[in-house]
C-alpha cells in the first residue's frame, strides 16, 4: 500500500504579513473576440506507473472499488466535474512502443509486453483501445490518440484509424464489431508520434518533418470525420524544431504542433515534491513563468508561416516534475502535489488563456498518480490534489471569450532573482458573466491589486480562493481536504474598478455580473 504524507521543512514558508505597492491590471471588457478553446484544459493518461493500472483501471473483477467495466466510478465523477475536454493516451514515451492490436480482443488472449520506458514492468494489455475510448464516452471527453511513429508503421496507424472511425464494412471495422463495438467512436485528434527528438526516435527536425508528411499523406479524411493531426513538437526552447516544421510541412497537412515543458528545481536533482525550501520553490516558479516566453516565441515563428493562425500550438505535456515519493518505483513517477503545484497550474493556465489565438490544446501531465496529478489513489481511497482544484476553478474559461489585459506587477524577489509576482487572465461567457483569474506566487508578500474593467460596469462580484498556511501544504490520505477552495471576501467593487488583496501563494477566481 502506497501512502504519501505531507512533510515540512522546519523553516517552512509561512504566510507573510507584508504588503507591496499596488499591482494594476487593466482589462478591456469591450474587446472579447478570441475564444479560449476548451481543449486548453486537457489531460494526459499514459501507461506509466499507477496512472492506468491501479489508477483509472482496477479491472472488471474488482468487487471492492465501484467501477464501470473496470474503470473507477469515483474518478469518472471527479473528472466530469472538471469538465475535462480531451484526454491524451497511451503516451508519452510509451506510445512509440505501443502496438494497438495487442490491446484489443479477448483479454485472456492479449499478448504481454515489457514497458521498457517506465520501470520495466509487465504490461498485460488488459486496458486497450476499446477500454480507453469507452471510458472517454463515460467522461464525455474527446480522445486524443498518440500514434506510434518510433516503432510503428504508416499502415499500423491507418488500421487504427479505420478500427476507431470507419462505419462501413472493412477489415478493421469488422474486427471492431467482433470485439463488441458496432458504431465507431469517431476519434478526431491524432498525434503523429511523441517527443521524436528524444524517446520517440532521436530524430532531427528535418527527418521528422518528412516522416510526418508521409504519415498524414495516407491518413485522409473520409468526409465524415473532421480529423485533426498534431505534429510532435519541440522541447522547451528548440525554436529550430518549430521553424523546420512550419517551413517544411504544407499548412493543409498540419493542424497543430506540440511543445513540451516541465517545471522543476534542477533536472539532474529535482528534489522532493513536498519537502522544499523557498529557494527550491523560486527555481520551480522560474521554470513555470518561462512558459510565457516559450509560448510567445514559438507563436511568433508560427505567425511567419501561418499569419491566419490555422495551426494550433499544442502544449500536450506540462506540469511539475520532482523526485518520486520515498519507497516507490523510480520509474513510476509518483509524487505528491502541493500549493507549489497549484501555483504552477494557475500561472500556466493564465499564459494559455492569454495566448488563446494560437494555443488550441494543452494537456496537464498526468491525470492520476503520475507527476502533477489531479487525483491520487490508494486502493479504495481517492484524493483530489490542489491542482485538481485549480483546474475546477478555471473551467469557467472554457469556450468563453478572452478579455485582453495589461498588467503592471510587483516583483517576487529572492536574493538576486526576480519574477513577476502576479499573473492574470480574464474572459466573458455566453451569459455575459466575466471571470478573472489572479495568481500571486510570492511566498511571503500579500499583493494588493486594482483591476480596471474598461468599457463596462458590473454590479456584483463573488469569488473563491485556493491557498493554505504553507506552500508545502498538500492533501494526503490522512488529511484529504486540507487544501481546497473557499469563499473569497477580500475584494471590493466600485463600478468598473476592483480592489483585491491576494495573500501569498494564492489563486483567486472572481465572477462579475
Amino acid at each position: 500500500m502506497v501512502k504519501v504524507k505531507c512533510l515540512f521543512l522546519g523553516i517552512g514558508l509561512l504566510v507573510g504579513t507584508g504588503v507591496f505597492a499596488q499591482n494594476i491590471i487593466t482589462i478591456d471588457a469591450t474587446a472579447a473576440k478570441t475564444t479560449i478553446n476548451k481543449n486548453i484544459y486537457g489531460h494526459f493518461a499514459e501507461h506509466l506507473g499507477r496512472c492506468i493500472y491501479d489508477g483509472f483501471y482496477v479491472g472488471e473483477a474488482n468487487k471492492t472499488i465501484p467501477n464501470t467495466d473496470g474503470v473507477r466510478n469515483d474518478i469518472i465523477a471527479a473528472l466530469k466535474k472538471l469538465k475535462i475536454p480531451n484526454l491524451r493516451w497511451p503516451g508519452g514515451c510509451f506510445a512509440d512502443t505501443y502496438h494497438w492490436k495487442d490491446g484489443v480482443g479477448p483479454k485472456d488472449k492479449r499478448p504481454s509486453i515489457v514497458n521498457t520506458n517506465w520501470g520495466y514492468v509487465t504490461e498485460d494489455n488488459s486496458f486497450g483501445t476499446n477500454d480507453f475510448l469507452n471510458m472517454c464516452e463515460l467522461l464525455g471527453t474527446e480522445p486524443y490518440l498518440s500514434g506510434n511513429v518510433g516503432t510503428g508503421t504508416v499502415q499500423e496507424m491507418l488500421d487504427w484509424m479505420q478500427y476507431t472511425n470507419f462505419d462501413s464494412k472493412s477489415p478493421m471495422s469488422d474486427m471492431r464489431r467482433q470485439n463488441g463495438r458496432d458504431k465507431p467512436w469517431n476519434v478526431k485528434y491524432w498525434g503523429i508520434g511523441n517527443e521524436t527528438y528524444g524517446c520517440g526516435g532521436h530524430m532531427t527536425a528535418e527527418y521528422y518533418a518528412g516522416m510526418y508528411r508521409q504519415y498524414v499523406s495516407f491518413m485522409r479524411n473520409d468526409g465524415k470525420n473532421n480529423l485533426s493531426f498534431v505534429a510532435a513538437g519541440a522541447k522547451n526552447d528548440d525554436y529550430h524544431w518549430t521553424e523546420t516544421l512550419m517551413k517544411g510541412v504544407p499548412l493543409y497537412m498540419l493542424d497543430g504542433i506540440a511543445m513540451h515543458h516541465y517545471s522543476y528545481v534542477d533536472w539532474e536533482k529535482k528534489g522532493s515534491a513536498s519537502v522544499f525550501n523557498e529557494t527550491q520553490y523560486f527555481k520551480t516558479m522560474k521554470q513555470a513563468v518561462w512558459m510565457e516566453e516559450l509560448v510567445a516565441r514559438h507563436s511568433a515563428i508560427m505567425n511567419k508561416y501561418d499569419p491566419k493562425k490555422k495551426v494550433g500550438l499544442v502544449v500536450d505535456e506540462w506540469g511539475g516534475w520532482y523526485d518520486v515519493e520515498p519507497n516507490t518505483n523510480p520509474g513510476f513517477l509518483y509524487q505528491q502535489n502541493t500549493m507549489r503545484d497549484a501555483m504552477i497550474a494557475g500561472v500556466t493556465l493564465n499564459v494559455f488563456n492569454n495566448h488563446a489565438d494560437r494555443v488550441r490544446m494543452a494537456n496537464l501531465a498526468q491525470c492520476v498518480n503520475v507527476l502533477q496529478a489531479v487525483i491520487l489513489t490508494d486502493k479504495e481511497k481517492m484524493i483530489l490534489t490542489p491542482s485538481y482544484h485549480v483546474m475546477e476553478m478555471y473551467n469557467v474559461h472554457q469556450n468563453a471569450k478572452l478579455l485582453p489585459l495589461t498588467i503592471q506587477t510587483n516583483k517576487y524577489v529572492l536574493g538576486d532573482g526576480k519574477l513577476p509576482a502576479v499573473s492574470a487572465s480574464a474572459s466573458i461567457d455566453a451569459n455575459l458573466a466575466a471571470h478573472i483569474s489572479l495568481v500571486n506566487i510570492d511566498a511571503k508578500k500579500t499583493q494588493k491589486t486594482t483591476v480596471n474593467l474598461k468599457g463596462r460596469k458590473f454590479s456584483t462580484v463573488t469569488g473563491r480562493i485556493l491557498t493554505s498556511k504553507r506552500v508545502q501544504d498538500c492533501n494526503s490520505f490522512e488529511e484529504p481536504d486540507k487544501v481546497q477552495p473557499v469563499i473569497f471576501k477580500d475584494v471590493s467593487l466600485n463600478g468598473s474598478m476592483l480592489t483585491v488583496s491576494l495573500p501569498p501563494f494564492s489563486l483567486v477566481v472572481l465572477e462579475l455580473k
